[in-house]
């Protein structure tokens, strides 16, 4: 279908219509999606997203509002563009969302996010963030310091790696926070300072994060749209009800009853340098992000000339891997215990709300807890409002709580080392389930 602009009698439409265009089925061509009761034709645009074409096609046929709202900054600005996507609007008898979707619940939550501007809580405090920076470029210089200093020997050597880890950890969450656009009131002065942070002081480029990150934001532990799950049946059979399918299906690409064992081997320990580490060159080459592979570069260069003097090359080689495992260690306990073993499906097309807090859990606050998470242990209001500070989490959380609580909703929270078991149970627990269905369905 060709995308026009916005006509003087604008067609109306009904779910029924919307919810076929999916860009599969029938009309495998088309993608159309509402927002604020507009309806928009994205069959060609998707392409041009520029938050990727994958994260804005998972809302065809569907209400896009909250996402839309959750997204964006400068809303007024983005409607703008859009407006030559605009084919018409629903039909004055049709709800604004779709009807199987709970209606008090969607105001409700609507409301709370009117709040929450009003509250001031999507402003960022620079000075938080300026702190964060500086902490990092501290432990970064006390690691080079510390063999410059005391010699290459044993004990040195390992002080430096745990704090170059350290570094490459706390450097995750501060440019998670750029590329969620929670610094700065304009986006390209985010886009910017993301480049720097994720480029030059981790090595990993910006448009490959984006390209998966908002995905998982969109549609959190949704198989197939979610790219977190995405090792989801290769390697781990996650979710009762997908372990269940993929044992019904005499499917076994792994020996998934063990995979609470096998996790602590190709999990936390390997997915940075032995996966992550490779993957996002060939991901800035096969889609030509030369910009990204730059930073990319800065970030080598000045590794390799900074230590090589100090190490010589065995020494600087043994000494990026050993990071890049702690680094590992670190990010994957942390982003996984508050996915891993939530609610993981296919996309039923439920309300923002109940996409969030079905697939998110937090970790009880405290300072440490904060800073070693970089504030994820609010993943539950980090999902409700990707673009806030990380610093108003802990704010904004009785009033999730309050709504959670008037929905009969549940609030998910748990002490960390609790939350790391979890994970292992979780595996344990569909682990033994695909085994059961594998056997005896």
């Amino acid at each position: 279908m060709e995308e026009r602009g916005a006509e003087p009698e604008q067609r109306r439409f009904t779910w029924e219509e919307i919810a076929q265009r999916t860009g599969r089925g029938p009309a495998a061509d088309e993608r159309w999606l509402v927002i604020d009761r507009k309806v928009y034709d994205i069959s060609r645009f998707h392409r041009r997203h520029p938050g990727g074409s994958r994260v804005i096609s998972h809302y065809a046929g569907q209400d896009a509002t909250d996402p839309f709202i959750a997204f964006h900054l400068d809303k007024t600005l983005v409607k703008k563009y859009m407006s030559p996507l605009l084919i018409g609007e629903l039909a004055p008898d049709q709800p604004s969302f779709e009807p199987s979707k709970n209606k008090k619940l969607v105001e409700d939550f609507r409301e709370l996010r009117a709040t929450v501007e009003k509250m001031g809580l999507l402003k960022p405090n620079r000075t938080f963030f300026l702190l964060h920076l500086c902490h990092i470029l501290a432990l970064d210089v006390a690691a080079w310091l510390t063999i410059w200093y005391f010699g290459s020997s044993t004990v040195p050597f390992l002080f430096s790696a745990l704090l170059l880890g350290t570094v490459q950890a706390q450097a995750g969450w501060l440019q998670h926070d750029f590329g969620h656009l929670s610094v700065f009131s304009e986006s390209k002065w985010n886009h910017w300072v993301h480049k720097f942070v994720i480029g030059h002081l981790k090595g990993a480029p910006a448009s490959w994060w984006n390209h998966l990150h908002f995905q998982h934001h969109a549609k959190p532990n949704c198989f197939r749209k979610d790219p977190d799950v995405n090792m989801h049946p290769l390697f781990f059979a996650l979710g009762k009800k997908l372990s269940v399918e993929l044992g019904e299906q005499k499917k076994k690409f792994m020996p998934y009853n063990h995979q609470h064992k096998y996790f602590f081997i190709i999990g936390p320990p390997a997915l940075v340098p032995l996966y992550f580490q490779w993957y996002i060159f060939y991901f800035v080459v096969q889609r030509k992000q030369w910009v990204d592979l730059a930073w990319m570069l800065t970030f080598y260069i000045r590794f390799f000339l900074t230590y090589l003097p100090l190490l010589g090359v065995k020494g600087i080689l043994g000494l990026h891997l050993l990071v890049r495992f702690i680094e590992s260690n670190w990010f994957v306990w942390i982003t996984q215990m508050n996915h891993i073993p939530m609610h993981i499906d296919y996309d039923k097309n439920v309300d923002w709300f109940s996409t969030q807090l079905q697939a998110t859990c937090n970790v009880r606050q405290s300072l440490f807890n904060d800073w070693f998470s970089g504030h994820l242990n609010f993943q539950i209001e980090h999902h409700l409002f990707p673009t806030m500070p990380r610093h108003n989490y802990w704010k904004v959380a009785p009033l999730v709580k309050s709504l959670c609580a008037k929905h009969g909703i549940e609030y998910h929270c748990k002490p960390l080392l609790t939350a790391f078991a979890d994970i292992v149970y979780s595996l344990k627990d569909s682990g033994e389930l695909w085994l059961d269905a594998y056997l005896h369905k």
